[in-house]
């Protein structure tokens, strides 16, 4: 495997990750090229031309004619081959009624072609194959830094992405390799050490031992009893369990949450700055063009039409296409080198423009790393063990840091286990009865305050854990800083015993939700947006799984970017929590960019529109303009985003 992945052919063995790999790799591959014949043309063809920008000798006019048609036959597989894509996009756009900047690069290109074609067939002059063959040589240079994302990372994960092909199924006490689609409703299936679970199913025999940290984030490993349900996804770690498929692998609860299929999300395609300046881009373009033909069809209809597809030749918006492909490939590789991970360059432009976020808690906002646990009250040492035994079966945080805190390791089973989720932990430990939660969950009267674990023996209160340090660092100082542009909200799935503690960070108590259910947080964020707001949610688990595919821009915090994320629009590790305020200033500074870089473009087509009108430009003027106008704008967007960069602490 290892000989393999050093010449390129690493071994894959997850289903959807082969698919979707094979996919990118087949349009990488074909855009680069594209890439490669472009400038393979655009090389030559510059050779060739140097003779006509320097003038000729009488020796080299003989020659003329000759370039012209080598130039020509160049541009073809650059019109026909590396331009193509351009001009799908356009005419599927015109179909549907929408103008989009691949409309006037395709009509450039086009014109170019022509113009070129009829000065060198009929021997009026050189055309602008150089710049034809340039300007494309750049825009899918362009559209190569605009696809180029961080491919590690997965955004598009469902279930294929961790579950393994096939599966142990037990029939007649005989074992079967199966297919995992195949799997049913009532199969018994054997999971060994370190194989992960695929479907909902009932413990029936073995100790099931069980990591759900890329689902859950947590490390510690989850028991489960005899009869007790457990969720696909977990990794089992203490030798062979056997166990009965309740739910196909489809319609397993996780499953559901993974491919989103639990939420009924409707979001709006994010729609970038280049999108909406090239439709009037576009228009204007065209009234130009039109207005200097007319202009001059009165006089001279050989200077019209000079004039028409000389506008439509220097106005081609390369500079804008380029302009927000560069700036924003420049600040995605800052934010990776910062541990934020985006989905795409456009999802930069999203963040820039939103107006309200939307924290979840625990795991997010709370540090899973706090565990400085604090008891009140008595526990006996066997006491401590009977309390550590019932914690271990539950993975909420709280009770993983329980467990961690008391540092036992397990002694005794346990029977009638149950959980009430975000309210405690009940079951019967070495004939004792424990109950862990909340002071709800317990019937308690209480003025304690923060995040408690109360404990209840053989229903004697012995009394109560609490968290002494819960948020992650840098909270309350980002808190802060984003209170003062932006409209702050909470949404919890756990009770709301820290709604105190959290109302300095949170302007209004209406803005802090608690006992918040996952179809709960959904409608939270789609009420959000009836009012017209942009809204980022910032969350961690399953739970938060609808939410973030509803909101204008979901983040996924993890404080282990291989562990399993919900799908979203970015991954934060937990490290950089702090510089979210940061990462929002510097995708406003990249908008700012993209605008001064859009107004250099514009003074460059200034420029070149006042000779184009007059129906006076010159091969030579094309070439120097185009390339001079595309050099100044990558230069431009890449310094400015680094400069920004510095500025806002991210370099």
């Amino acid at each position: 495997m290892e000989t393999l992945s050093t010449i390129g052919y690493e071994p894959l063995i997850s289903l959807q990750d082969m698919v979707q790999k094979q996919q990118a790799d087949q349009s990488g591959r074909k855009l680069v090229s594209k890439i490669a014949v472009a400038g393979f043309c655009f090389g030559n063809v510059m050779l060739l031309s140097f003779p006509d920008y320097f003038g000729l000798s009488a020796l080299e006019s003989n020659f003329r004619n000759f370039f012209g048609y080598i130039n020509l036959a160049l541009s073809l597989p650059v019109l026909l081959y590396s331009s193509r894509d351009y001009f799908s996009s356009a005419w599927n756009n015109l179909k549907n009624g929408i103008l989009n900047l691949d409309f006037p690069l395709a009509l450039g290109i086009a014109v170019m072609f022509i113009r070129s074609a009829t000065e060198i067939l009929l021997q009026t002059g050189p055309g602008f194959v150089d710049t034809l063959c340039s300007l494309v040589f750049f825009l899918l240079i362009g559209r190569w830094m605009q696809q180029r994302t961080y491919h590690y990372l997965s955004f598009e994960r469902d279930y294929r992405s961790y579950f393994p092909v096939a599966v142990t199924r037990l029939i007649n006490g005989l074992e079967k390799a199966v297919p995992l689609q195949e799997l049913q409703i009532a199969d018994r299936i054997l999971i060994r050490s370190n194989e992960i679970i695929p479907a909902d199913a009932i413990l029936l025999k073995g100790e099931a031992k069980l990591d759900f940290s890329f689902v859950t984030g947590e490390s510690a490993p989850v028991n489960k009893v005899l009869g007790e349900i457990i969720y696909a996804g977990g990794r089992q770690l203490s030798g062979a369990i056997e166990l009965e498929v309740i739910k196909p692998v489809s319609q397993s609860y996780l499953t559901k949450l993974w491919n989103n299929e639990s939420f009924q999300t409707i979001k709006d395609p994010i729609k970038t700055f280049s999108d909406k300046a090239s439709k009037y881009f576009s228009i204007v373009l065209l009234l130009i063009a039109f207005g200097s033909g007319f202009y001059w069809a009165g006089t001279d209809l050989n200077r019209a039409a000079a004039a028409f597809t000389a506008v439509l030749i220097i106005a081609c918006p390369c500079a804008l296409a380029l302009s927000s492909p560069f700036t924003l490939a420049a600040v995605l590789s800052i934010f990776d080198k910062n541990k934020l991970y985006l989905k795409s360059t456009e999802v930069i432009e999203e963040l820039a423009r939103i107006d309200t976020i939307v924290f979840d808690k625990t795991g997010t906002i709370t540090n899973p790393d706090a565990g400085d646990l604090h008891f009140t009250g008595t526990l006996s040492q066997e006491q401590r063990q009977a309390v550590s035994d019932l914690a271990r079966n539950s993975g909420h945080p709280l009770s993983r840091e329980l467990v961690k805190w008391l540092g036992l390791s397990p002694r005794h089973d346990v029977f009638h286990y149950r959980e009430m989720v975000g309210r405690g932990l009940s079951g019967m430990v070495n004939n004792h009865q424990i109950r862990i939660g909340s002071a709800n969950f317990l019937g308690l009267q209480t003025t304690v305050k923060g995040s408690a674990v109360h404990i209840e023996i053989d229903n004697y209160y012995c009394g109560y854990f609490i968290a002494a340090q819960q948020w992650r660092d840098g909270f309350k100082a980002l808190s802060g800083q984003l209170s003062v542009r932006y409209d702050l909200h909470l949404l919890s799935g756990d009770q709301d015993h820290d709604r105190q503690c959290l109302s300095p960070f949170f302007p209004g108590t209406q803005q802090m939700k608690f006992r918040q259910s996952p179809q709960q947080k959904l409608d939270y964020i789609k009420n959000l947006q009836k009012d017209g707001r942009r809204v980022l949610m910032v969350g961690d688990g399953l739970n938060d799984a609808g939410a973030l595919r509803q909101s204008n821009l979901g983040i996924a915090v993890t404080d282990d970017i291989n562990n399993f994320s919900p799908g979203c629009d970015g991954i934060l590790d937990g490290k950089a929590f702090g510089r979210l305020p940061l990462f929002i200033k510097q995708a406003k500074d990249a908008v700012k960019v993209i605008h001064m870089s859009f107004a250099i473009s514009l003074l460059y087509n200034a420029v070149g529109l006042f000779i184009a009108v007059q129906g006076k430009l010159s091969p030579l003027m094309a070439a120097i303009l185009m390339p001079m106008s595309t050099i100044t704008i990558i230069l431009f967007t890449t310094l400015c985003a680094r400069y920004y960069a510095r500025k806002n602490k991210l370099l």
